[in-house]
C-alpha cells in the first residue's frame, strides 16, 4: 500500500490530466445511461420519466417487427464489417509503404497530407463527397464521360453506395491509422533487419518475416478495438450522404433511431433500439478481448 501510494504521488499530475477526459464520459455516457428505463417505458416527455407506466418488453417486441428494422441492422454489420477490413488493411499498406522512402521531407509531407481530412467533420467532407460525385457537374463523372462513359449515381444507387461510405471512410481516417502503424514500426529491432540482410533476405522478406510479425500486437488491438463498433456504421457520414433511394442498401441503426426518435418522437422504442446496440456491441468488446489474448497474447488492459 505504501509502495502505491508513492507511486501515485509521483503520477499526480498525469491523474490530474486524466480529469477533464474522465468528467465528460461520466457526463455524456455514464449519466444518460440513467435514462435507459425509458425503453421499458410508454414513455411521454410532457409526463415525464418518473410519471410514466412500466410496459416491459413491449418496445422491444414493437422494434422487431418494425419493416426496417431487419435491413438497418443488416446494413449496419455488412457496412461496418466493410469499414473495418478495409480500416485495417489500408493502413497497414501505407504504413509499409512510408517506412520504405528514405526522404525524410517526402514521408512528413504524405503524412500531413493523408491526416488531415481527419480533422474535418462530415458536415465538410459531405458536401464535398456531395459536389465531387454529382451525376451532372461532379469531378468524377466528368472524368467519366471524357472517357466515354455514363454518369454514375454514386449518392442514389444501392449498387454504388456502400463502396463510397467505405472508400470515404478511409480518405477520412486511414492517415490517422496509418501514424499508429508508424510509430509502431519504429519499435521494431532494427538489428533484424540486418541479420536478415546477412542471411540474404530482400525487402520482401524481410516485410513478411521481420515487419509484419513485428506489428502484429498493433494490427491485433486495432482490430480488436474496431470490433465494439461493428453495429455503429457512422451516423454522420451516412446522415451528411445518404437519401431515401439509398435506404435499401444505407440506412443503419443509427439513422433509424433518429428517424423513430427524432422525426417521430417515439423515443422509449428509439430508446430500446439503442440498449440493444450498446449490449451487443458490450459483447462484441468482450470477444475482441478474448480473442486478442487467445490468438496474440496481447492484454489490452
Amino acid at each position: 500500500m505504501p509502495n502505491r501510494t508513492k507511486r501515485f504521488r509521483r503520477n499526480g499530475q498525469l491523474h490530474l490530466m486524466l480529469v477533464p477526459g474522465l468528467a465528460m464520459i461520466a457526463l455524456f455516457s455514464y449519466l444518460p445511461m440513467a435514462g435507459l428505463g425509458i425503453a421499458f417505458q410508454d414513455f411521454n416527455p410532457i409526463v415525464g420519466f418518473a410519471g410514466m407506466n412500466w410496459n416491459g418488453w413491449d418496445n422491444f417486441a414493437y422494434m422487431l417487427a418494425l419493416p426496417d428494422f431487419a435491413p438497418a441492422v443488416r446494413n449496419t454489420i455488412i457496412i461496418s464489417s466493410m469499414k473495418i477490413a478495409a480500416g485495417i488493411a489500408v493502413p497497414v499498406v501505407v504504413a509499409l509503404m512510408l517506412n520504405e522512402v528514405r526522404s525524410t521531407l517526402f514521408k512528413r509531407s504524405v503524412q500531413t497530407v493523408i491526416y488531415m481530412p481527419h480533422f474535418f467533420s462530415w458536415v465538410i467532407l459531405g458536401g464535398i463527397v456531395i459536389d465531387v460525385l454529382s451525376p451532372s457537374e461532379g469531378l468524377v463523372n466528368t472524368a467519366i464521360r471524357f472517357l466515354g462513359g455514363d454518369a454514375i449515381p454514386f449518392l442514389s444507387s444501392n449498387d454504388w453506395f456502400r463502396y463510397v461510405l467505405v472508400f470515404t471512410d478511409q480518405w477520412k481516417e486511414f492517415g490517422f491509422s496509418t501514424i499508429v502503424y508508424l510509430a509502431a514500426l519504429t519499435a521494431i529491432d532494427q538489428g533484424l533487419y540486418e541479420a536478415a540482410v546477412m542471411d540474404g533476405a530482400g525487402r520482401w522478406r524481410q516485410t513478411w518475416h521481420i515487419t509484419l510479425p513485428g506489428i502484429r500486437p498493433i494490427v491485433v488491438l486495432m482490430g480488436t478495438l474496431s470490433l465494439g463498433n461493428i453495429l455503429n456504421g457512422g451516423f454522420d457520414q451516412v446522415f451528411n450522404l445518404y437519401n431515401p433511394m439509398v435506404y435499401e442498401t444505407g440506412d443503419i441503426l443509427d439513422t433509424l433511431v433518429y428517424r423513430i426518435g427524432i422525426v417521430q418522437t417515439q423515443y422509449a422504442v428509439a430508446a430500446a433500439i439503442g440498449l440493444i446496440k450498446s449490449v451487443v456491441s458490450l459483447v462484441l468488446i468482450g470477444l475482441g478481448y478474448w480473442l486478442a489474448y487467445r490468438f496474440a497474447k496481447y492484454r489490452i488492459f
